[in-house]
């Protein structure tokens, strides 16, 4: 019995399936199994707000429903269209994109269409014939650069990394988004702080200076005596110093948010004093683990450790062979117009294997570099949940004993303001002297100055509160994927 020769056109037609099965039947991977480190953090916080608990998660409410003054959100607009930080931010998360489409472009092979043409002519004294020849050559042709067959899953693990940085750096741009709107908030308070301080000062500046000209005209009278004039005097001055101080205090917070803005500063006139429902009252603290979730941060430093866990597999797989395919297929003749011609048809297929028998210790030394890193990753990732639990019982403490000290300095205020009446009227009918009174209303301006204080770091509480539960996290999540995989913007 004779055996029939296999027809090479079925050959041809059942090869790239074979090393489609083999593709995808022989890859495996190298990196080590991902296991997610435990929390690093006691389960609840102290003091257990659980009494909030039936309120809208932060992560729920976007910034423009727990910011309600129309100013504010102008400006929070205004930041995230034109903050610097936050552009290169962005910018960031592109170039990490372009950088995971360049490496996932290593898993398929590069194929190209390449002609050539060449003529070439030998003196005679360098053939054998004796006599000069001029040859031609031309060909045409799909071309096939070296490509890696990803037995050991190098490739694909180095296009997993590659697409855990591009969500690392996604991430990472949605934390400054987070950040920036937490900072322009506490700076349009911190500037509403200073105008409410500046006009209770203008208005003490006005009493007592008018005050001092009642008494300059009683000492020319002969009313009272110099003492009396130069502790009026004294008020007066100690009034246009902290003016001053404010003043310079106020500049520099306008420039402060004109910087975080990235545009000059264009605010409407606003009432001196400062709004308490400028944000959000309660906010519920929820569990440390969903933290995990709604801080972008902390999905970065994730997506970090998980790209680490990948490198690893890629390290190991350089301890394997590596093979790779080279080939070309089309036509070549020595005319030109013999090109597609039959019988003109060339081919060259160049598969290779490498496997390094010597290196020194340097593949050894990149798996111990990739699990260092891995290991620096898991510490960067446990800290950074250990510094979001800090920041949410920081924000929950300011929150409640603030509170108590707001209501503690309107009681003082209240008495200071009846103790320096009391004081004027005891001067008034000669029962004391005006030293008094001096004591009563330095300490009463001193009292209203430090409740505009404390109710300004109230709401800055309040303001850092939402930023560290990862404020807006799941509402802008929403939003993108309502708008669809074009919005790109920030809001």
């Amino acid at each position: 019995m004779t055996r029939r020769p296999f027809p090479a056109t079925i050959a041809a037609r059942l090869a790239p399936a074979a090393l489609l099965m083999l593709l995808t039947s022989g890859c495996v991977s190298l990196a080590p199994d991902y296991n997610r480190p435990a929390l690093p953090v006691p389960a609840t916080y102290a003091p257990d707000d659980s009494g909030a608990a039936t309120a809208t998660a932060a992560a729920d409410i976007a910034w423009q429903a727990y910011f309600p003054d129309p100013v504010l959100q102008g400006l929070i607009a205004t930041a995230l269209d034109n903050n610097r930080d936050l552009r290169n931010a962005l910018l960031r998360v592109e170039e990490a994109r372009a950088l995971y489409g360049i490496q996932r472009a290593d898993q398929f092979p590069t194929v190209g269409v390449q002609a050539e043409g060449a003529r070439s002519r030998v003196p005679g004294d360098l053939n054998l014939t004796g006599q000069p020849q001029v040859s031609s050559q031309y060909q045409v042709g799909l071309g096939m650069a070296s490509w890696e067959l990803d037995f050991w899953g190098r490739v694909r693990n180095l296009k997993d990394a590659a697409l855990q940085n591009y969500l690392a750096s996604d991430a990472a741009a949605r934390a400054a988004t987070l950040s920036l709107i937490a900072e322009v908030a506490d700076s349009y308070l911190s500037l509403r702080e200073l105008d409410e301080r500046l006009a209770l000062t203008r208005e003490t500046i006005a009493s007592r200076e008018a005050s001092l000209r009642i008494f300059r005209r009683r000492y020319e009278v002969g009313a009272i005596s110099k003492l009396d004039l130069t502790q009026v005097e004294t008020l007066w001055q100690q009034a246009k110093a902290l003016g001053a101080d404010l003043e310079q205090s106020r500049a520099a917070q306008a420039h402060a948010l004109e910087l975080l803005l990235g545009a000059p500063l264009d605010l409407p006139k606003l009432p001196p004093r400062l709004d308490d429902n400028a944000v959000m009252r309660d906010l519920p603290p929820g569990l440390p683990s969903a933290l995990l979730v709604n801080r972008p941060d902390i999905v970065a430093a994730e997506h970090r450790l998980k790209a680490s866990n990948a490198n690893i597999g890629a390290a190991r797989a350089a301890f394997l062979p590596s093979i790779t395919l080279t080939g070309a297929f089309g036509t070549a003749s020595a005319e030109l117009d013999g090109l597609f011609s039959g019988g003109s048809r060339a081919w060259n297929f160049a598969p290779s294997i490498s496997l390094p028998i010597f290196d020194a210790g340097r593949r050894g030394a990149t798996v111990d570099l990739a699990e260092a890193r891995r290991d620096q990753a898991v510490a960067t990732y446990e800290q950074t949940i250990q510094t979001a639990f800090k920041d949410v019982s920081d924000a929950l403490s300011a929150r409640r004993w603030l509170a108590e000290q707001v209501e503690v300095l309107r009681a003082t205020v209240a008495a200071q303001s009846e103790r320096a009446r009391l004081a004027q009227l005891r001067y008034d009918h000669g029962a004391s002297p005006y030293l008094e009174v001096l004591d009563a209303q330095r300490d009463l301006l001193a009292a209203q100055q430090k409740l505009a204080q404390t109710r300004r770091a109230l709401l800055s509480s309040r303001v850092r509160l939402y930023a560290a539960l990862g404020g807006g996290t799941q509402a802008a999540a929403q939003a993108r994927a309502a708008a669809g995989p074009q919005d790109a913007s920030p809001r």
